[in-house]
Formats: structure tokens, C-alpha cells, sequence
């Protein structure tokens, strides 16, 4: 019996550290497990060299739907939806920080503070479809970005969120290489850029590259309109060496409405967990339409029941769990 009791405390003391590290790691935050992201050939990777690929929520576009853009639901997202990323959209024309810098710069402050208090990666995305037009003031949000924020692993840039039918070679990639080196002035943080046709043109881009570390691209695409063939593209540039993140998806129609396509929202998750991409789903929003996760009146502060979700917002929720 006395052997027995030696033999156990002797366990229990050699588990104990092992035990302890692991309660340790569950207590760590995203950004405390990961540090600052690189680009590494077609893989971002973490402080460590390893590949990483985060999987999160995007806001609501901010001039339209901001009840959200506060502490308490980005907790409420890192801790039961298990976001590890958050994508703060600041909207830029129709009554977006054109015409009230002041008001929607906040907003992006409120929630940049937040994800780095909640040890959450957080994307700063300037959110134009005309970003060309647009050049003087995109350098000087992203300049008092970059200042202020770019010494924190959590942020990452996202200079132009869809740029139209137009060219990567004359338009798109020339605005980039005007933006990107005022954000390398204070930071070498991780910069995703847009790509033409509503950032899909990925492997054009991959083609003809942006010089310089730390660069990605984004791909965009809603399951329900966008298949096979972007996935396709998307395997192009991944195998020109292009690192992608897509940082904007939804599970239905590319207009935000029409039916929720299941079986195809499960082969791009599953494209995208056999590639390292992480991703952001659109939206955490209350509009009364397919890609919003919360509907009409969900609360401001998270606490969402069953209930409160959207059938996207359930499917995206629970992805979430069981992948972060």
C-alpha cells in the first residue's frame, strides 16, 4: 500500500508540469501563441516559422452597421465563437470617412484597442472599391494607422478592399506601391492587398508580384456564386508563390442575399484548411440578409443564444469552434 502512494504522488508530480503547460496554453491569446505573422513563400507563419492560418469574423461595413465595433462583442467573439482575427472595415465613400474621417477613424481605434487588449489579430481594411481615386487619403489614414498601431504583432493592413475591373499592372498594383511604403515607414507588420474583379484576380497579381516582405493577397468569394474556377485561380498563385488570406467570404449569393449553399461553403473551408489560408466571414451584422450571423436586433454586447443566430451565422459559429 505504501509503495502504491509513492508510485502515485511520484505520477503526480511529474504530470504536474505537463498539466501546468497545458493550462498554460489554453490561457495564452492568439497573439501570445503566434506572435508577429510573416509572409514565408506561399505561407503566412507565425513568430515560430510555422504555418498559421487564422480563422475569425469580419464587422459589418463601418458607416452602415457599427453597434458592434466594441469591446465587449469582440470578447464575446474570441471566447465563444473562438475568433482568433476580427476585420474592421472602415467604409470610406457613401457617408463613410470621406465625408467623416473623424467619426469613422474612431471607430477603427475603438476596435483595434480592443483586439490588442483581447490578444486578438485585428485587420485594418480600408474598405473602397476606388481606392485609385482616393490615393492622398488612403496614405494619410494608413500613415496614422501605421504610427500609432504598427508596433503591435496584432495588426494587420489591408490597403484596398475590392478593387473593380481593372488592370493589377496599370491600376491596382501601382496604388499599392504608393501605400505600402508609408506603412513600412513605422511597421513590418503583415500587409494583404486587393486584387482586380473584386479581389479574385489573385493569380494574375501572383504573376507580377509586389516587391517587398511581408506581402499576401486576399481573395474574396461568396459560396453560393463563386466555385471551382476561383478555387482554380486561387491554386495558381498559390503555386506562383503568392501567400493569400482571404479576408472577406460568405456562404451565399456575392450580392449578401439568396440561398445559403452548404456544400459548396464546405469545399472552401476545406480549400482552405489544406492550404494554411485563414479567413474572415462576412458579417457580424444584424441586416436582415443571408450572410449577416446575427439577426435583426441581436444585442450590441455579444451574449448570443442559439436563437439570436442567423443559419449562417450557426454554420460559421460552429466552424469556428471546432477549428480555433
Amino acid at each position: 500500500m505504501g509503495k502504491s502512494i509513492v508510485c502515485l504522488l511520484f505520477a503526480a508530480l511529474v504530470l504536474l508540469p505537463v498539466v501546468g503547460l497545458a493550462d498554460d496554453q489554453m490561457r495564452k491569446s492568439a497573439v501570445e501563441l503566434h506572435g508577429a505573422l510573416a509572409v514565408q513563400g506561399n505561407r503566412i507563419v507565425d513568430a515560430h516559422g510555422n504555418a498559421v492560418a487564422l480563422r475569425g469574423m469580419g464587422l459589418f461595413i463601418s458607416q452602415w452597421i457599427s453597434k458592434y465595433y466594441n469591446e465587449d462583442a469582440l470578447r464575446w467573439l474570441r471566447d465563444d465563437w473562438h475568433c482568433t482575427i476580427i476585420r474592421v472595415p472602415m467604409g470610406v465613400e457613401n457617408g463613410g470617412y470621406l465625408d467623416h474621417p473623424e467619426a469613422e477613424v474612431q471607430k477603427v481605434k475603438t476596435v483595434v484597442q480592443a483586439a490588442i487588449d483581447l490578444g486578438m489579430y485585428v485587420i485594418i481594411d480600408w474598405h473602397d472599391d476606388h481606392s485609385n481615386l482616393h490615393v492622398d487619403q488612403s496614405k494619410a489614414f494608413f500613415e496614422s494607422m501605421a504610427k500609432t498601431y504598427g508596433k503591435y504583432p496584432n495588426v494587420i493592413f489591408e490597403p484596398w478592399n475590392e478593387p473593380l475591373k481593372v488592370k493589377w499592372g496599370s491600376v491596382v498594383k501601382p496604388y499599392h506601391e504608393a501605400v505600402i511604403p508609408v506603412i513600412r515607414a513605422y511597421s513590418n507588420n503583415l500587409i494583404i492587398c486587393g486584387t482586380p474583379t473584386w479581389s479574385q484576380d489573385v493569380d494574375i497579381a501572383a504573376k507580377d508580384p509586389l516587391v517587398g516582405p511581408n506581402i499576401a493577397y486576399t481573395l474574396h468569394f461568396y459560396a453560393a456564386t463563386h466555385k471551382a474556377s476561383l478555387r482554380r485561380k486561387a491554386q495558381v498563385a498559390l503555386s506562383r508563390g503568392a501567400a493569400i488570406f482571404v479576408t472577406e467570404w460568405g456562404t451565399c449569393e456575392s450580392n449578401g442575399t439568396g440561398k445559403l449553399d452548404a456544400p459548396e461553403t464546405r469545399k472552401w473551408l476545406d480549400f482552405m484548411d489544406q492550404n494554411k489560408i485563414g479567413w474572415c466571414n462576412f458579417s457580424v451584422g444584424d441586416k436582415e440578409e443571408t450572410a449577416a450571423v446575427l439577426i435583426p436586433g441581436a444585442a450590441a454586447d455579444g451574449g448570443w443564444t442559439d436563437a439570436m443566430l442567423t443559419e449562417s451565422g450557426r454554420l460559421v459559429r460552429n466552424e469556428l469552434r471546432m477549428g480555433n
